[in-house]
């Protein structure tokens, strides 16, 4: 024998229960088969509202019940001919005029008791059951309508009542015994106390009814359709990687319901176990997919964890002073007093110490809670022995289930490990000796961080995924996302790194996608839904999403982004930027950014700042890591104007030069930070103050060569214009040059304490005469290499160059 249990999804409307109809078919060709079904979908919670607004005189409780009765009307209709309508019509009717005079009562009475509660909420199923039961009959004659609560008995505690085995499973197996249909409708949720009275199995006690039914007739398996693929390691809506369990033990599944998998209803499990009946869980849209197999055995495949689940709207509330410790009962105090206001206990921990007791309820009883405690030890707080209750609420408690996790070291640490790196803060933390369960409290706002971080790591194949803030969409930013469009499938497949780009903004406007944009489609999504751009916006909305593994990158030159930074860092976004300011700013704020770094374990990278695609940073890092000392730096730290001063000569004028730079994208926008030499001392002090220096960029000795009044302009058009003006001054530079066989080349440099950029002749023995083209050249002398500087030379200016080491760095925060 069989027992098939259909959720309200799967029976939603006429076309999905068509399809649970054939499932039937197929099901119980050759075998007696029993269905247990829960109402149409959403109706329990019509049915609860319609109740509470009658309960209060609010009429509106006619409309709902109006909606109620279209549904299952619209639904018979459209399953059945219309010369088999006529009975079951009028049954439906009947069953609705019942629940009419209820919900009148309530109205007029003005009263809901959790018994009138629990008979008006049974409606749903008794209709649902009958219905499909109908429609069932059209395809096979041999088949029935059994009502459950002549079967099932229980006690009278409403809401969710507690059945009694013995007389239950002996009504069962009497009623079966004789009855030789092939096929047997039950209505889920319903049952009926010894003395009459309707009573309900708990919100989602449609699972219960089949399991208590399977127990009683030794059916050979359980078979709950709804409409996922079984249980999944995390829940799908809110973590898109998760995927579904094959197969789990009893033990698993019941550790995953308990904890929100809401596929499952926890006291399902029991009944089964004892029998040793295997439980199915299968989807109605996807008969032919094997959905999660339930049983006593365990999985030898090698990941210990099953999955983890969540519940949500937890309370903490902690009891803690003096006067708890060696003092015996204190324990059984705070338990009673709970037990007796029906506060159902979620979590529990201990200190050792037996100073405090931290336990986790739900939201809802935490008023009732607090005051019971309070009043329960007030003798104890009144004399300062015991503190009043420590309340936090808004929380949530994920937890880790496998069944073979007590197996396996460090899963704890690594659990912990993975939240810490995502800034997830851990109230509580809960381990049974079973190490079946690893169970932390955490902030509610942080569930879908934490999960995906969890499953990420636990689930994935250590693919991380990378969330992208991009601000800054010019020429180096749109570079920037073709290069992740080219790489994103081979970092998938070689580095087990998902990029996925959330956010892009340039000055006027910012795009947000939280499940990831096109990245083939975002600039027309910038310019066709794009929201002003805002600053403020753009951090709140990166806050509100609170992904894991999030970057900030700015591909900007603006000092009010560079300013973004600590907003950023405080939240655990890692920043990569290219833009110099930050780093070049008061040493103050430069130190102070590198220590929120650390302090919130978000990655803080900018190896372009310098160079930028070259190994520069990144190699003086490793350089005063391994304990060398920096004595001396000589630079050539600006690719625009390397390429300038290359290309300035009798046939090209310094105007022109400036001009064609300017359009292969080698100078900032405002080409007088790469001339006036401002961009160079940033670059220099960055690397002075990444060998471990002290200085600001006063303490820099900038000798411009541009003529004052070119300085002084305010545009580029009067910019452009003063150097024709003083073409004089630039060939007489370069005809000194040229006259003492040498090249023009603009120099940084750093040397005992004091630091210099400017303009300087360069005779053909030196390193730098040969430097061609946009390419930079820095030469490190350290404890090292004394006679013989470190030297590292490449192309140091360019969009394409630039994008590369943004993206490098990124790549760099997916490695860490």
């Amino acid at each position: 024998m069989k027992t098939l249990k259909f959720g309200g999804t799967s029976v939603a409307n006429a076309e999905n229960i068509k399809r649970v109809v054939d499932i039937i078919k197929n099901q119980a060709k050759d075998e007696k088969t029993v269905i247990v079904v829960s109402a149409f979908s959403k109706v329990t919670d019509l049915l609860s509202l319609a109740a509470k607004k009658a309960a209060v005189a609010d009429e509106s409780y006619k409309d709902l019940l109006e909606t109620i009765e279209a549904k299952h009307l619209d639904a018979l209709k459209e399953l059945l001919p219309v010369g088999a309508q006529s009975s079951p019509l009028s049954e439906v009717k009947r069953l609705i005029n019942h629940l009419e005079t209820l919900l009148d009562g309530c109205f007029l009475l003005r009263e809901l008791t959790q018994r009138t509660s629990d008979t008006i909420l049974g409606f749903g199923e008794l209709l649902s059951s009958f219905i499909i039961s109908e429609a069932i009959k059209q395809d096979n004659k041999n088949s029935i309508y059994k009502d459950s609560r002549d079967l099932i008995k229980t006690n009278n505690q409403h809401g969710k009542a507690i059945v009694n085995f013995e007389k239950t499973n002996k009504l069962i197996t009497d009623f079966f015994a004789e009855n030789n249909y092939q096929i047997t409708v039950l209505p889920g949720f319903i049952a009926r106390s010894e003395d009459g009275i309707n009573t309900t199995l708990g919100r989602g006690g449609s699972d219960y009814s089949a399991a208590i039914f399977a127990a009683a007739l030794d059916a050979d398996q359980l078979e709950i359709w709804t409409d996922v693929n079984g249980m999944f390691t995390a829940n799908p809506k809110i973590v898109k990687q998760a995927q579904a369990i094959e197969t789990l033990s009893y033990q698993e599944a019941m550790e995953l319901s308990h904890f929100g998998a809401k596929v499952l209803y926890p006291p399902t499990i029991q009944p089964v176990l004892q029998k040793g009946i295997p439980i199915i869980i299968k989807n109605t849209f996807e008969p032919e997919n094997n959905g999660s197999f339930i049983s006593d055995k365990t999985s030898s495949k090698p990941n210990p964890v099953k999955g983890i689940s969540h519940i949500d709207h937890i309370t903490l509330i902690t009891l803690e002073g003096s006067g708890m410790i060696g003092v015996s009962g204190s324990s059984k105090r705070l338990f009673e007093v709970l037990s007796q206001e029906k506060v159902n206990v979620i979590f529990i921990t201990q200190a050792s110490s037996e100073h405090s007791i931290c336990i986790g309820i739900l939201n809802e009883d935490s008023e009732i809670a607090e005051k019971a405690i309070n009043d329960a030890f007030q003798i104890e707080i009144a004399q300062h022995k015991i503190e009043p209750c420590i309340v936090e609420k808004d929380l949530c408690i994920i937890a880790l289930v496998g069944e073979n996790m007590k197996n396996h070291q460090g899963l704890s640490g690594r659990m912990f490990s993975t939240l810490g790196k995502n800034n997830v803060n851990i109230r509580a933390i809960a381990q049974g000796a079973s190490e079946r369960n690893i169970s932390a409290v955490i902030k509610e706002k942080d569930v879908k961080k934490a999960l995906n971080s969890l499953h990420e790591n636990f689930f994935e194949e250590d693919t991380k995924q990378l969330n992208l803030f991009v601000m800054g969409v010019g020429n180096v930013g749109k570079i920037f996302i073709s290069q992740i469009a080219q790489q994103k499938k081979y970092l998938k497949e070689n580095f087990k790194i998902n990029v996925r780009l959330i956010a892009v903004s340039n000055s006027r406007k910012m795009y947000f996608d939280e499940d990831g944009i096109d990245l083939k489609k975002w600039n027309d999504l910038l310019d066709e839904k794009g929201e002003k751009a805002d600053h403020q916006d753009f951090i709140l909305k990166v806050k509100t999403y609170n992904l894991r593994n999030s970057i900030f990158v700015d591909i900007t030159a603006s000092e009010s982004v560079s300013k973004l930074y600590e907003s950023f860092l405080y939240q655990s976004v890692g920043v990569v930027t290219c833009n110099k300011i930050a780093c070049a700013s008061e040493y103050s704020n430069y130190i102070n950014l590198k220590n929120i770094s650390r302090q919130y374990n978000a990655p803080f990278l900018y190896e372009t700042n310098v160079g930028a695609g070259l190994p520069i940073i990144d190699t003086l890092k490793n350089l005063v890591a391994s304990g060398d000392k920096v004595n001396k730096i000589q630079a050539v730290l600006s690719g625009s104007l390397n390429f300038i001063f290359n290309n300035f000569n009798e046939k090209n004028s310094f105007h022109d030069v400036v001009k064609e730079a300017g359009v292969q994208g080698f100078t900032e926008p405002d080409p007088k930070i790469d001339l006036s030499g401002i961009d160079v001392a940033r670059k220099i002090l960055i690397l002075i103050r990444e060998s471990g220096h002290k200085m600001d960029i006063e303490e820099i000795s900038n000798e411009s060569f541009l003529p004052e009044a070119c300085l002084k302009t305010e545009d580029n058009d009067n910019f452009f214009a003063s150097l024709i003006e003083h073409s004089a001054h630039f060939e007489a530079l370069y005809n000194n040059a040229l006259s003492k066989d040498s090249r023009l080349k603009y120099v940084a440099q750093y040397e005992n304490g004091k630091a210099s950029v400017g303009l300087q002749l360069i005779p053909k023995d030196h390193p730098f005469y040969n430097l061609e083209g946009k390419d930079n050249i820095v030469l490190f002398f350290t404890d090292r290499y004394v006679d013989q500087p470190l030297l590292i030379k490449g192309a140091g200016a360019g969009a394409s160059v630039t994008a590369s080491g943004i993206f490098a760095d990124v790549i760099r925060m997916g490695n860490i």
